[in-house]
C-alpha cells in the first residue's frame, strides 16, 4: 500500500501547482521510513550498538597456557550432579543458572519450562543450578533434598551472597570447564530469566560466523558504563578496585553466552587477576577478564539486559532470553508461546516492534519520575 502511495506521486510532481502533491508524496516517505524502522528496530539497535563499540583489543594480562590453571576438584563443591553427568549427557549447549538458595520456585518454574527441554533440533541440552552456601541451616537441608530428587543442583564452598556474585560465576565457570568439557557452548542465565534455547540454536547455527571454533561472548552488551562510586551503593566500586573511568564493553549479567575456547580464555584470565575484597559486578568482572583475554563481546537486540519488556507472544517466541520474570508469569508465557506452531514473519517482526517500543517508553518514564 506504501509502494502504492509512492508510485502515485511521482507523476504528480511534474504537473504545475504540484506542492500538495509533493507535500503529500513527502509524507507518504516519511511513513514508509518509520513503518520499516519499526519493523526492523531489533536490527536497527543491533547497528547502533555494533558501531559504538569499541574495537580494540588490548590485553592487560598475562594469559597463560591451559596447563597452569588450577585443576578443578570435586571436594571444591559440597553438592553437584554425578561428575559424569556430561560424559552421559554429551550436551551441545549447557545452561548454568545463577540462583539463590531460597529460589526454590523460580527453579522449579524454570524446570517445568524452558530448564525441562533436553533436545532442540536434535541436539542435547542440559541445564543445572548454581548456588553458594546459605546462611540459613535450615535452608540447607532444604537444598539437600533438593539435591536429591533433582539432581541439578551445583553448590560451591562460599557464602551465598550479591557480595559473592563474583565468586559464584567463578565456580560455575570452573564446574564447566572440568567436568563438561565437551559442551560447545555455556549460557549463564539468571533465575529470573526467560530463557529461549531453541532460539539461540537458531541464532547460531543460521550465522555463517563458525561460533564453534571462535571466541564467542554474546549478549546484551552495555556500553561505556562508568563505576559506581557511592559508598551507599551496592554497586559500589573504589578506585583502588578498578581505578579506570570507564569499564569495558560487557554483555549483561543477566543472560549471556560463552563458547567453548572464549570460556577456558576468560577462566585463564580470571585466574590470573588479582580478586580485592571489593570486586566490580560479576558481568563487569566478566567483561575485564573478556578484555583481558582479547575477546570482544557480540551485541544481539534478542537478549534483553535493560529495561522489563512488555509481553508479546511472537516477540518472546522470537528473543532468546528476557529478564525480570517472576515464576508465575514464566509459567504461563512459556505455555503460551507454545499454544501454537511459529509465528509468521510479519508477526514476529510487529511484535518484536512492539517489545522494544514498549520497553524504551517504560524506561524513559522510570527515569522521567526518577528525576
Amino acid at each position: 500500500m506504501v509502494v502504492r502511495g509512492l508510485w502515485r506521486c511521482i507523476p504528480r510532481l511534474g504537473k504545475r501547482g504540484g506542492r500538495s502533491g509533493f507535500l503529500s508524496c513527502l509524507c507518504v516517505a516519511i511513513i514508509s521510513v518509520a513503518v520499516f524502522a519499526l519493523l526492523f528496530v531489533d536490527i536497527i539497535e543491533y547497528w547502533i550498538t555494533s558501531l559504538r563499540m569499541s574495537a580494540v583489543r588490548e590485553p592487560h594480562v598475562r594469559i597463560f597456557p591451559p596447563q597452569n590453571v588450577p585443576p578443578t576438584r570435586p571436594e571444591e563443591f559440597l553438592l553437584m550432579p554425578s561428575p559424569l553427568v556430561c560424559q552421559r549427557a554429551k550436551p551441545y549447549l549447557i545452561t548454568m543458572v545463577i540462583s539463590a538458595p531460597a529460589h526454590h520456585r523460580a527453579r522449579q518454574a524454570i524446570r517445568d519450562t524452558w530448564g525441562g527441554e533436553s533436545n532442540v533440533s536434535g541436539l542435547r541440552v542440559m541445564t543445572l543450578f548454581m548456588l553458594g552456601v546459605p546462611s540459613d541451616t535450615g535452608l540447607g537441608k532444604m537444598l539437600f533434598e533438593e539435591a536429591r530428587e533433582q539432581g541439578d543442583l551445583v553448590q560451591g564452598r562460599f557464602l551465598d551472597s550479591y557480595a559473592n556474585l563474583t565468586l559464584k560465576t567463578l565456580a560455575l565457570q570452573s564446574w564447566v570447564r572440568r567436568f563438561c568439557p565437551q559442551a560447545h557452548f555455556v549460557a549463564k542465565v539468571d533465575d529470573d530469566v526467560l530463557f529461549n534455547p531453541s532460539a539461540l540454536l537458531h541464532l547460531l547455527n543460521k550465522s555463517r560466523s563458525p561460533y564453534e571454533q571462535s571466541d564467542l561472548y554474546l549478549g546484551k552488551v552495555h556500553l561505556r558504563v562508568a563505576p559506581n562510586r557511592d559508598p551507599r551503593s551496592k554497586h559500589y566500586v573504589p578506585n583502588e578496585a578498578y581505578p579506570s573511568s570507564v569499564f569495558p564493553d560487557y554483555c549483561s549479567g543477566t543472560a549471556y553466552v560463552l563458547s567453548r575456547s572464549a570460556l577456558l580464555k576468560i577462566s585463564l584470565a580470571a585466574s590470573v587477576s588479582p580478586l580485592s575484597t571489593a570486586q566490580p559486578p560479576e558481568d563487569v568482572f566478566v567483561g575485564v577478564c573478556a578484555q583481558a583475554a582479547g575477546i570482544l563481546p557480540t551485541h544481539s537486540p534478542l537478549f534483553s539486559g535493560g529495561p522489563p519488556m512488555p509481553y508479546g507472544r511472537c516477540c518472546y517466541q522470537a528473543m532468546v532470553s528476557v529478564h525480570n520474570i517472576p515464576p508465575r508469569d514464566m509459567l504461563y508465557y512459556w505455555a503460551d508461546i507454545h499454544s501454537s506452531g511459529q509465528c509468521l514473519w510479519l508477526s514476529t517482526r510487529a511484535s518484536l516492534c512492539m517489545c522494544k517500543v514498549g520497553a524504551l517508553l517504560g524506561s524513559t518514564l522510570d527515569l522521567w519520575k526518577a528525576a
